[in-house]
């Protein structure tokens, strides 16, 4: 055999720099990536909500805290809280009842189910609450009979209540699904057959099992409930100290030109929006430490 024809022998530091070479991305890729990714999130996020900070203070903390106090603000706040308590809950028992028999259970229809649940992301909330009013309206399906009865959908708490939970509805079955697709039924079916009841099967198999998605389905979903504003513009009527909720009585308050006012007001969301961020980095990080130390 000459020497052509014998294999060419690689050393061990050689091949791992050829394998390393060949599977990551070059150094220059990597900056330019990251640095077009930090400046698209300085512009377009982090400068806006210093900005809205910023104005929210300009006048001073007097000022700001006049405009978060007044009677029209603590009523908005009060509402926006009261349909959070509602909508979050009414959400989580569909998002973990819907889960279960997606996951769980094979039945006719079950693609269409699914495919219904993201309807809530595909339409316009605009277009959401026009359907709520050709359903509630004095003139829409169910509005003589709610006159009859003296039962008031729009212009009200229920109609915004519900379109809050149309809006909210996918955010904590699209957590769950393909968490409880994933985990199978195995450990509920051997709880079962060990003779535990479907309670005791849920509460000690399952929910250990779902509770990091389920919280963080839960978070999402009540970030997206206090900011919604299309859907609550067309039911609520926006009437100022009673149907406003706080995206709506900044909206209000910006049309007046008070400027200082609308932007306190804005502070407070803000800061919602940035303690759910805060939860939710927490959650994910307890999430994969949990992931790192089951893998070990």
């Amino acid at each position: 055999m000459t020497s052509s024809t014998l294999p060419t022998v690689v050393s061990t530091p050689d091949l791992a720099l050829h394998w390393r070479r060949a599977t990551e991305e070059p150094a220059w890729l990597r900056r330019v990536l990251v640095t077009i990714a930090l400046v698209f999130l300085s512009l377009f996020l982090v400068l806006p909500l210093v900005m809205v900070l910023y104005s929210a203070f300009s006048q001073g903390l007097n000022a700001w805290q006049a405009a978060i106090t007044e009677p029209d603000a603590l009523a908005a706040i009060r509402l926006t809280l009261l349909v959070v308590a509602i909508a979050v809950p009414a959400n989580l028992i569909f998002g973990v009842a819907t889960a279960w028999a997606v996951a769980k259970f094979e039945f006719r229809g079950k693609s269409v189910l699914i495919s219904l649940i993201d309807m809530p992301f595909a339409i316009s909330p605009v277009v959401v609450g026009l359907i709520f009013v050709v359903m509630f309206g004095s003139q829409g399906w169910l509005g003589p009979w709610l006159s009859e009865h003296d039962l008031k959908i729009l212009y009200a708490v229920p109609g915004i209540v519900i379109v809050i939970i149309f809006g909210t509805l996918p955010f904590v079955a699209r957590e769950l699904i393909p968490l409880m697709q994933q985990q199978g039924k195995e450990e509920e079916e051997a709880s079962l057959t060990l003779g535990a009841s479907g309670w005791k099967t849920f509460w000690h198999v399952t929910l250990p099992n779902i509770k990091w998605g389920l919280i963080y389905g839960v978070i999402l979903c009540n970030a997206r409930a206090m900011g919604e504003f299309g859907a609550v513009a067309v039911v609520s009527g926006r009437i100022r100290g009673e149907t406003n909720t706080l995206p709506l009585h900044i909206e209000v308050l910006y049309n007046e030109y008070q400027f200082t006012a609308a932007f306190a007001v804005s502070s407070l969301l803000t800061a919602l929006a940035l303690a759910t961020i805060v939860i939710k980095s927490l959650v994910e990080w307890h999430d994969e430490r949990r992931q790192r130390l089951a893998n070990l």
